[in-house]
Formats: C-alpha cells, structure tokens, sequence
C-alpha cells in the first residue's frame, strides 16, 4: 500500500513540475483589445466558412446608435501561423477535413489566452458547429478581454476609499475619471463619475435602492427604465434650464439577466437622450439584487461622444462596472 500511495505521489510531483515549467515558458500575450486572429486557409476565409465567423465575430454591438462591431478579425492564413503571431491574446483556428468538433482551450501558446479551435469534415460541419455556438465563443472571448482591460485600469486607480465607506462596495477606476457629484446621506447614496474624452465624455452612475424597489414580475424592464429616468431628472441636468437625461423611448432595450460579484443581476442596454435639449448616446445598466443588505446596487455606464465610434467607451464601462466587489 505504501508502495502505491509512493508511485501515485511521483506521479502527481512530476505532473505538477511539467505544468509549472510549461507556464514558466509561455511569454506574456499581446494584441489590441477586441481584436480576434482567425487562423484559416484563404479560400476558406473568402468563402461561406469566413462568412459565417464574420457573422459571429463582427456583429454588431447592441445599443449603439451606429454599427460597430463586437470585434476587429485579423485572418491569418494557416501556412505563416507561427511565431510572434501565435502570442495574440485571443484565437480562432479552423480546419477542414478532421473529425468535427470544437475545443476551448487556455494559453497555449502563451498566457492568458483564449484558443478555440473548430474543425470539420466539410464546409457545412464547420459553418453548423459556428453558429450552434456563437454564443459561447462571444463570451469566452469577451471575459478574457474584459479581464485585459480591468488589468491597465489597475495600472493607474482611483482612490475610491469614500464610495467604499457609504456604499458598501469595491470598484476600480482610473484615475482619469473624476467624482462630479456626491450624495452619501442616510436616506440618499448617489455617486456620478466622469471622464474627459475628445469629443464628450463618458460616465459612470452609482447608487442604491431598497430591495421592494424592483419587483421580479413580467415588467421587469419597465421598472428599470422608470427608476432610471426618475434618477435623470433628479440628477442628471441636461444644458438648458428644464432639460435632463432621460431613457429614448424610439430604442427598444435590451434585457437579460447575468451575474455580476456572484449576485443575480439585471442587464439593459439602450440609448439616452436629454429631454428639452439635443444630446444623446448609449447607456448600459447593471442592478445588481444584494440580498444580504436588503438593496439593489445601481450601476450604470453612458457615454456621449458625437460624431465618433463609442464601442471602446462602452466596453471601459462595462469592464469598470464588473470590477464591483460589494461587502
């Protein structure tokens, strides 16, 4: 018996030494944030199965006022697919004339990244195995890259010692943004921070509601629309006397339920505009059910950048509003 637990024992210490020494080997990953290497033959790229991942890759971002897509391909064809190349941070591989199937695979090649290699016997096996899962493909590379980007916020944080002290929460911004407006009283926590930006700014709100304050019903959106115009009129002024955020009504918003700090989480995307006056842009909104403090956590990203592309904005937003840790 002892003899065994001894062999098993060896094994496991030289399994671990090998997995330790493969890490210690993989350089640091690159690449621009939501930028996706897709590793195919040409004539594959130029045809139905490149057709097919741009459809998945570069579609467009819900709750934008313009089409921007959710990531920028670099396609690379197979045959020069080595060195440099293979540290991009996030990468699709396709090939043709294997078993069908589809892996999801962590730094290969270096570290962190994302792998997703999809292969198929046919044109169509790849296109089926595509399409069935878009959906997982978008968010494994998503999480990486919201997870980059929290990473250079942390280069440079705000000090965010007072939104800790009255509201109960962790949350990482740079030192870009400013705090433009504060109320911490015991019946009203409300916290508006903003960033300059070349043509605008961007934003983010934080506050906190009693838990009766949404109901889980059928009306779910409603309900988050309605809090988030109430708080524009009682927060957000707009240029002129009389004018103030509110939710544009012509914009169907998107819903859906997520988990943010391992809380339920209710997510709506849409756009903005400022009653009385002309100004609007997108807004994405987190309430986040805290049960343990019979609250909901308000958080919510909106950017106003005329006349330029908003998708990197948004995207700061979001990755700033996961970085939530609440007490």
């Amino acid at each position: 018996m002892r003899q065994i637990f001894l062999v098993v024992l060896s094994l496991f210490l030289v399994t671990s030494c090998e997995d330790s020494e493969k890490k210690k080997t993989l350089l640091d990953s690159g690449g621009k944030l939501n930028d996706v290497s897709v590793v195919m033959a040409n004539d594959l790229w130029e045809g139905r199965v490149g057709e097919a991942i741009r459809d998945v890759l570069a579609s467009p971002v819900y709750g934008l006022p313009q089409d921007e897509p959710i990531f920028n391909i670099n396609q690379i064809p197979t045959n020069i697919f080595s060195g440099f190349i293979t540290k991009n941070r996030t990468i699709l591989i396709v090939d043709i004339g294997n078993e069908s199937g589809i892996a999801f695979e962590n730094d290969i090649y270096a570290q962190p990244q994302k792998v997703i290699k999809v292969s198929g016997k046919t044109k169509d096996d790849v296109i089926k195995l595509i399409s069935e899962n878009s959906a997982r493909i978008i968010e494994t590379f998503k999480g990486i890259e919201i997870k980059e980007k929290q990473r250079l916020i942390k280069k440079s944080l705000y000090n965010t010692k007072e939104i800790k002290e009255n509201l109960g929460l962790d949350i990482n911004f740079p030192t870009a943004y400013r705090i433009t407006k504060t109320l911490a009283t015991k019946e009203d926590k409300f916290y508006w921070m903003k960033r300059d930006i070349r043509t605008g700014y961007v934003n983010i709100l934080l506050y906190e509601l009693p838990l009766k304050a949404i109901e889980r019903d059928s009306n779910l959106i409603g309900q988050v629309i309605k809090i988030r115009d109430s708080i524009g009129k009682k927060y957000i002024g707009g240029p002129v006397d009389g004018s103030y955020m509110i939710t544009e009504n012509a914009y169907t918003p998107f819903h859906a339920e997520t988990i943010l700090d391992n809380k339920p989480t209710l997510e709506t995307k849409g756009m903005w505009d400022v009653k009385n006056a002309v100004m609007a842009g997108p807004y994405i909104n987190y309430a986040i059910e805290d049960k343990i403090n019979n609250r909901w956590i308000i958080a919510e990203g909106f950017a106003f950048a005329p006349s330029v592309e908003k998708r990197n904005y948004m995207f700061e937003l979001e990755a700033i509003i996961k970085s939530i840790k609440i007490e």
